[in-house]
């Protein structure tokens, strides 16, 4: 999910490769301990079915005075375990995919400086192993994550409207992670971590259509595509930019080039702003012509990397992406979305638009809700999300209808957060990148790094 505005931070104070296994049963296996018998007692049936005696009344061969030999009874095939590859649109959830439950590893970088002996200490390397759990869970919503892209760069066209693009990728998480996310509590066990983000042109962050969002893209449009899978909590938040036009091609390179610097500059004890300061250097070295006119990409200053903590997309640490402030260290054992945002405007966002984006605050105060609807609203995003960021579709999709008034009573008491788009001036172009990358004890994992970006 993108990041949040120097504002919002500042409210914000929340608590807080693979190997397949063979399949391990045999169809059609008779007899102790699975192994096939050599006999069949059916066959013993029909030795003393009389109508298998010969004509004198005899079951034996006149001929050869020798009793009928039986026949030993074939083993049935083996029925097909399922399909072992990925369907098109994807339906085949990862676990499925990964039998043995151990998912790929992201791209491993390890530490620089002083903190080089991390990789070979083996106490760190002993603390990495007892986090496998945690890992596994991340690792599974990456290759979700990577997956669900691959449809999106295959299938995302000029033409499509904006509701058939965000719906194709949300369920596409909702099959990969197994959670359909319509019985209640699901959503918060696995599935969608936030919603699908198709922000285009000046619009930077946080646009999702709501009902009846008629947007069409076009083959001019820049499109951030932003959204999040996660198992148990464990948010993955990553984000790229698409155009059909090369004209803007340098204004994507820009925003890929200084991501991959901030993931590059990260680190155990690294400061915030040195990160920031780096980020900003990459990003304005570049600059764009279109249609004839020369503009400076800049970096969207008042918006920032974020750290992640267990379902909840924003923690209390940000990642800026221009030079100066904060002198916040990384550390040990903590997860941050790095991802920058370039624009041909002003490089600074501001609200706009209509609000699609919720979350309830982790920090949410007890006050009493007089409006009936705002009550029964809350016990369902309770039930249904926790903190993990919803959006109005998701509300339609469980079946809420008239909502709107009880959740702009929920928003006005402080107890559910919205997130309305940021944009810079019209007529400007706006670029994201984005990976989520994970401080272990004695690596730095890019656990959303895929062949794509």
């Amino acid at each position: 999910m993108a990041a949040k505005t120097a504002d919002e931070l500042s409210k914000l104070a929340l608590n807080g490769a693979a190997t397949k296994q063979p399949n391990p049963q045999v169809s059609g296996t008779n007899g102790v301990n699975g192994h096939l018998s050599d006999q069949d007692d059916s066959d013993d049936d029909k030795d003393d079915d009389p109508t298998t005696a010969t004509a004198n009344g005899s079951g034996a061969n006149p001929a050869s005075g020798a009793a009928k030999k039986k026949k030993k009874k074939k083993p049935k095939k083996k029925k097909a375990s399922g399909p072992k590859v990925q369907t098109d649109p994807p339906r085949v959830a990862i676990k499925d995919l990964f039998p043995g439950g151990v998912y790929p590893v992201g791209e491993e970088v390890e530490y620089k400086n002083e903190n080089s002996f991390r990789t070979t200490s083996e106490e760190k390397r002993h603390l990495d192993r007892i986090n496998n759990d945690f890992l596994q869970e991340y690792r599974q919503g990456a290759e979700a994550h990577r997956q669900v892209r691959k449809w999106c760069h295959a299938h995302i066209k000029p033409g499509m409207s904006l509701t058939e693009i965000a719906e194709g990728i949300e369920d596409s998480t909702r099959a990969l992670t197994g959670h359909p996310g319509l019985e209640e509590g699901d959503n918060i066990k696995g599935g969608v971590g936030f919603p699908t983000g198709l922000s285009i042109n000046h619009i930077a962050a946080h646009y999702t259509p709501n009902a009846g969002n008629k947007w069409i893209l076009g083959e001019k449009d820049v499109m951030k595509v932003d959204y999040g899978v996660h198992i148990n909590g464990r948010i993955v938040d990553s984000a790229f930019t698409v155009a059909f036009d090369p004209k803007y091609d340098n204004l994507l390179n820009a925003v890929k080039d200084a991501t991959n610097t901030g993931i590059r500059e990260a680190g155990i004890d690294v400061r915030v702003c040195d990160i920031g300061a780096a980020i900003q250097e990459t990003m304005e070295s570049y600059e764009v012509e279109l249609d004839g006119k020369t503009y400076p990409v800049k970096a969207i200053r008042n918006l920032n990397g974020h750290d992640i903590i267990q379902h909840s997309i924003h923690g209390g640490k940000s990642v800026p992406i221009v030079k100066g402030g904060d002198q916040t260290k990384m550390e040990e054992g903590e997860i941050f979305a790095i991802e920058t945002f370039g624009s041909t405007g002003r490089g600074y966002v501001t609200d706009d638009l209509e609000v699609s984006h919720y979350a309830l605050r982790a920090d949410a105060p007890n006050v009493a809700l007089r409006v009936g609807s705002a009550r029964s609203l809350l016990n369902v995003i309770k039930k249904n999300f926790g903190t993990i960021p919803f959006c109005r579709r998701y509300l339609d999709r469980l079946g809420q209808e008239k909502y709107l008034l009880g959740l702009n009573n929920l928003v006005s008491a402080g107890i559910v957060e919205a997130y309305p788009p940021l944009v810079d001036v019209k007529g400007s172009y706006t670029a994201q990148f984005e990976h989520t990358i994970l401080l272990r004890p004695n690596v730095k994992e890019v656990i959303s790094r895929g062949d794509d970006y």
